[in-house]
């Protein structure tokens, strides 16, 4: 644990202002943005202090968005996806709005329902360089795109590979109602399907975005 600066000591948790809602190290938090047009911040708590006034703050890990990064927004990123970055700060306590849940990538794709307070992460992410962690994924479909989890697949029966409906010239409400289904490939007894297996996840641009958060 890092040192605690003289004057400050470490405090065990904070009650968001206004809420009976407790926050403590290791909590993801929502924290309100500079511009009342931007959603929340979501962070991780790493540690709270306090100073001779009982003045709170806490040290953030803070996640990016996808369009926070180099690379932007991509077809594959979920509504709810989150990057887990590299950048830390110090943050008052009272620009925390309230709790919410970052999930690992794996559970999230089992929740029954997606509430507001929950969002998922499967890469980390480094603010420097745009490079990504892991930085390849699986890809499905005749697209070739990784999983995203707000759009919906149908997995073939034969070769237990997964794909988008409008790929495949279905409708989101016919791919509903199959009992079953083939790819072409299958169906075809075509064997010649494509190599590729994974796809690079590190942005193509090399532009260096200058984070919007600031310290208050």
């Amino acid at each position: 644990m890092a040192k605690t600066k003289p004057g400050k000591k470490d405090v065990d948790s904070y009650t968001i202002k206004g809420t009976n809602k407790i926050v403590r190290a290791g909590d993801c938090v929502l924290m309100r943005p500079i511009d009342s047009d931007t959603p929340p911040y979501v962070a991780r708590v790493e540690k709270l202090e306090a100073d001779h006034r009982n003045s709170v703050k806490v040290k953030v890990r803070w996640y990016y968005r996808p369009e926070e990064s180099m690379g932007g927004r991509r077809p594959f990123h979920g509504v709810k996806e989150l990057f887990l970055s590299d950048h830390y700060d110090f943050q008052s306590a009272h620009t925390i709005e309230g709790k919410c849940i970052v999930h690992s990538f794996k559970n999230y794709t089992k929740l029954d329902n997606v509430g507001t307070e929950d969002y998922f992460c499967r890469f980390e992410y480094k603010a420097a360089t745009g490079a990504f962690t892991p930085d390849r994924v699986a890809v499905y479909c005749k697209c070739e795109m990784p999983y995203n989890p707000d759009d919906l697949m149908v997995q073939c029966e034969e070769c237990k590979d997964w794909f988008h409906p409008s790929c495949m010239g279905m409708g989101i409400e016919d791919a509903k109602k199959l009992e079953q289904f083939m790819c072409s490939d299958c169906s075809a007894d075509d064997d010649g399907k494509g190599a590729l297996n994974s796809i690079h996840v590190a942005p193509s641009s090399a532009t260096k975005l200058e984070s919007k958060r600031r310290k208050r």
